[in-house]
């Protein structure tokens, strides 16, 4: 167990339901919830028991880990919902649900999804770019699924749409033990408040 993971109490993850998926990401899956189970990291997610988000949670449980599930009352449904989880929460709504999901949890992770997993994901690095909740966030890049979102990124960045400083937003690793060891020695861009004041960037200087 690395100790460097001791100030994490809990990680929320977001991944995708789906069903058929290749099995490169199901285990994938099960390797993130293995070691969240071995360091002694609670898993919050969106209480799903179908495609990865079956998969993550089960795998954590398997090893003695805790897994609570944040539900909006719309998809609270037997056929979506894991019935075996430590605890549940439910929630009116899904703003609500993902707003809940962030103040339970240190770090936030997206492992490969669809729609949900892009919108969680980039609403919790929305909240980082604007200091309303700045906590690491991770990509777990499995079989490089996100490569077109960092291309995106990358993009946004060149076409002057992105601070550069907020690529230091996002945390990637095809691993799911070197992604967490990289989160546990997160620090924030020390410019990050420059989307707020639109203080311009520091000249550099040769030497």
């Amino acid at each position: 167990m690395s100790s460097m993971n001791a100030s994490f109490r809990n990680i929320t993850v977001y991944c995708g339901s789906a069903d058929d998926l290749k099995p490169v990401y199901h285990l994938a899956a099960r390797q993130m919830g293995r070691e969240l189970a071995a360091r002694g990291i609670g898993l919050v997610y969106g209480g799903g028991k179908t495609g990865l988000m079956g998969a993550l949670a089960d795998s954590v449980l398997s090893h003695g880990g805790k897994v609570l599930g944040v539900v909006p009352d719309s998809l609270n449904q037997p056929q979506l919902i894991h019935a075996g989880l430590s605890a549940i929460e439910q929630a009116p709504d899904i703003q609500t649900r993902q707003r809940r999901m962030m103040e339970l949890s240190d770090a936030s992770i997206a492992l490969p999804g669809g729609l949900g997993t892009f919108y969680e994901l980039i609403e919790v690095l929305t909240w980082a770019q604007l200091g309303l909740r700045v906590q690491p966030v991770g990509l777990l890049n499995t079989a490089g699924y996100f490569d077109p979102l960092l291309v995106l990124i990358e993009h946004g960045i060149h076409e002057g749409f992105i601070y550069p400083e907020h690529r230091d937003l996002l945390i990637v690793s095809e691993t799911s033990a070197e992604l967490l060891d990289k989160l546990a020695v997160y620090a924030p861009p020390a410019s990050l408040a420059r989307w707020l004041t639109r203080e311009k960037p520091e000249p550099k200087h040769d030497d």
